[in-house]
């Protein structure tokens, strides 16, 4: 979902920019405020994590790529905020270091991936979550039904965001300055590849990542259900 240079015209980059701005310094601000110093070393992890899961790129009919982010299991495990630090940290390096997605657009594709990603998964795993054991079958149904829908919507705000460019940007001939295609092409392209694979992609590699984490390190959660406190025997029968 990686949007090139000269794809979006001014109008949208920099719109996109004046979004994420404010975005990054919350972020920022909560991540600072909300984890606690054993969650801090794995911020770079889920950076890291998501900078490789980002690496496997597929051509798009439309104008972007297709591919799992991992930004959903870094917001479940670490919370959205973090993860709208620790997946734009990956995406700069990408692009200024890779060449992968434009500078121009280092706004859209961080408001894309980073910030659509791991919000629309966090708040999907924790209502169908509820409060159930972070073991619990549930708890991974929940994670990789956040996986599949966060990045299916994300994949669908790449695509408008490419496909009403051809309406905000045009020349006196009403011709096309940037995207050349319009919704009818960038939204069914972007949508259509997700739905049917990079999505289950996605869902797969959180609900494996998140399983594996509930099973081994559950201290690294931001949100974990409270432990219910057993009353002694002894203190019942008196």
């Amino acid at each position: 979902m990686h949007i090139p240079d000269g794809y979006l015209g001014p109008l949208t980059y920099l719109s996109m920019f004046v979004v994420m701005i404010p975005i990054w310094l919350y972020a920022g601000h909560r991540v600072q405020k909300d984890l606690r110093s054993k969650q801090v070393p794995y911020l770079a992890l889920g950076a890291a994590f998501s900078f490789v899961i980002m690496m496997f790129n597929v051509p798009i009919p439309g104008g972007s790529t297709g591919h799992a982010v991992g930004s959903a299991l870094v917001g479940i495990i670490l919370g959205p905020w973090a993860a709208i630090v620790t997946t734009s940290v990956a995406l700069v390096i990408q692009c200024f270091v890779f060449g992968d997605g434009g500078v121009t657009a280092i706004g859209a594709n961080c408001f894309n991936m980073g910030v659509v990603i791991p919000v629309i998964a966090y708040v999907t795993y924790r209502l169908i979550s509820g409060k159930t054991e972070l073991t619990s079958k549930r708890r991974l149904v929940a994670a990789a039904i956040a996986g599949y829908l966060s990045l299916t919507v994300a994949a669908g705000v790449a695509g408008f965001e490419m496909g009403i460019q051809p309406l905000l940007e045009h020349d006196a001939n009403s011709l096309p300055l940037y995207m050349p295609y319009g919704l009818n092409v960038t939204v069914p392209a972007m949508l259509g590849e997700h739905i049917f694979f990079f999505s289950f992609v996605e869902a797969i590699i959180t609900a494996l990542g998140f399983a594996y984490i509930a099973k081994n390190n559950q201290s690294i959660f931001l949100d974990k259900p409270e432990e219910k406190t057993k009353t002694p025997v002894a203190a019942t029968a008196k």
